[in-house]
């Protein structure tokens, strides 16, 4: 017989214990996340900090003065190589972030530190995995409200972000205060072209039309990636970027919704369009589809009552999942109301139908056409209520002999010049209609 000391009784009796309190099937101890990916976005208007994971993230943040920090606790998290290389991803022209430092606060909690030059309004959120995306932790630092409404004389862009992130702004850019517009007269197809080449003013004599250029996509979100790699975000910020140039030249006044590689909620870019007051509203695409062979250049106009064709429903699809993708904090009710989608919309569309077919027709001199006349779908970038609004697809950057184009200066200089001479002729006529 073996004897045992005090210990081992003392041991054997504890792990009995423990056997008899554990349930029978049991489930083991879930795994920790690994951090897959971490990127930062910088940009005038916001910085977006994504980490990426293997599992939702649990987590407590608060911010601190003094100076100016967010701090960010993961919950069940260990420190891998992903996070202790982050450090080294922040930019040194970032203008929010100084210094992001992080560390093992305990055994079971990360802590980041995010190093502020200036105050920020910080939004964090988690996102379900979409696309190539797994789980998404998300920071977003925006200015404060006070920098936010000092920069707004320039561009309403950085307080209507705010307005954004406090779930004022629903998809079809209203929320906030809307402006006060003046009924364009409708456009039609026959209605001669205007003799001379000044800027046309649908409004009044004394002011410039305001078009608003939005280049598709941006940030997190790549658009369509053609098979050398080449991103649609990049290609349609650099053909924005072109058709602004030839627009100002024109004496129009222009801006854009993202000159950066920014990403833009789909409501927001509407809504800086209407605080704009703008007359033109064209959002730039390069197409992607299922089948290489497709190709051809096309423009779209909003349909309330359904897709016109197969394809613009499947091309309106992919191109409102952005918000998805690119990853919106989910505030309040951003749902189209109804109501807006009235007799006034319905004029808006007939104006944009016109509006597109005359962008269709210079693009037709460029490139073959995917059709030969104005698609429609119910896009979510085309539903601002009282602007006259289409969806250009330049090419077809999954066809690889139009990535090939894509990738061209020439041809986005020519997609650019099509672009605004196409804008150009339908305010021409406008104005015509006007008198």
């Amino acid at each position: 017989m073996v004897k045992l000391t005090r210990r081992q009784i003392v041991r054997r009796a504890a792990a009995g214990l423990l056997f008899t309190l554990t349930p029978i099937g049991a489930p083991a101890k879930a795994a920790a996340p690994q951090f897959v990916a971490v990127r930062i976005w910088p940009a005038s208007a916001y910085t977006r900090i994504t980490l990426e994971s293997s599992q939702s993230l649990k987590y407590k943040h608060f911010a601190l003065d003094n100076p100016a920090r967010l701090v960010v606790d993961i919950e069940g998290a260990t420190l891998n190589g992903v996070l202790q290389g982050m450090a080294a991803k922040v930019q040194r022209n970032d203008p929010y972030i100084r210094s992001i430092r992080v560390g093992q606060n305990t055994a079971t909690t990360v802590r980041m530190v995010i190093d502020l030059k200036q105050p920020a309004n910080p939004q964090v959120f988690t996102l379900a995995p979409v696309a190539n995306f797994r789980h998404r932790l998300v920071m977003d630092l925006y200015p404060s409200a006070a920098t936010a409404l000092a920069a707004e004389a320039d561009d309403p862009l950085m307080a209507l972000l705010n307005d954004y992130s406090q779930g004022k702004i629903r998809s079809d850019g209203t929320g906030s205060t809307p402006p006060v517009r003046e009924r364009r007269p409708a456009v039609t197809d026959n209605t001669p072209p205007p003799a001379t080449s000044p800027p046309a003013v649908p409004h009044r004599h004394d002011r410039r039309p305001v078009i608003v250029l939005d280049p598709g996509h941006g940030g997190e979100d790549p658009g369509a990636i053609g098979s050398s790699g080449l991103r649609e975000k990049d290609v349609v910020l650099s053909i924005a970027r072109e058709t602004k140039k030839r627009l100002d030249a024109m004496g129009y006044r222009t801006y854009m919704t993202r000159n950066e590689d920014i990403f833009i909620p789909l409501g927001v870019r509407v809504a800086k369009a209407r605080q704009l007051k703008a007359d033109v509203f064209v959002s730039i695409h390069a197409d992607a589809f299922t089948s290489p062979s497709a190709r051809g250049t096309g423009v779209y106009a909003l349909s309330t009552k359904g897709a016109t064709s197969a394809a613009a429903r499947f091309l309106a699809q992919t191109q409102n999942s952005a918000d998805l993708i690119g990853g919106v904090q989910r505030v309040g009710n951003r749902q189209v109301d109804s109501a807006l989608l009235d007799m006034t919309q319905t004029a808006t569309i007939k104006d944009s139908m016109a509006l597109g077919r005359s962008v269709l027709g210079e693009l037709g001199k460029l490139n073959k056409l995917h059709k030969g006349h104005v698609d429609q779908a119910n896009f979510a970038v085309l539903r601002a209520p009282d602007i006259p609004s289409i969806l250009v697809e330049t090419a077809f950057i999954s066809n690889p002999t139009e990535e090939s184009l894509l990738a061209s200066p020439s041809f986005r200089q020519k997609s650019a010049q099509a672009i605004a001479n196409g804008v150009r002729a339908y305010l021409g006529k406008a104005v015509l209609a006007r008198r």
